[in-house]
C-alpha cells in the first residue's frame, strides 16, 4: 500500500516543498505562543485563571435569584 502512495508522490513536481512548509509554521506557532505566554503579567494570567470560576458564580446567583 505504501509504495503506491510513495510512488505517486515521488511523480509530483515541487512537493518536496510542503513538509518544510508544514514544520515552518508549526514552529512559528508554537514559538509565537511561547513568546507570548511569556510575556503575560501575572495579573493577566490570574484574571485568565479565575475565568471558570466566574461562570459558577454568576449560575449560583441566578439560581438563587430564581428561589
Amino acid at each position: 500500500m505504501l509504495k503506491f502512495i510513495k510512488h505517486n508522490m515521488e511523480t509530483i513536481v515541487g512537493i518536496e516543498i510542503f513538509p518544510i512548509i508544514s514544520f515552518l509554521i508549526f514552529f512559528i506557532f508554537f514559538i509565537g505562543l511561547f513568546i507570548w505566554v511569556a510575556k503575560l503579567k501575572k495579573a493577566e494570567v490570574n484574571a485568565l485563571a479565575a475565568l471558570p470560576f466566574e461562570n459558577d458564580e454568576n449560575e449560583q446567583e441566578i439560581i438563587n435569584k430564581r428561589k
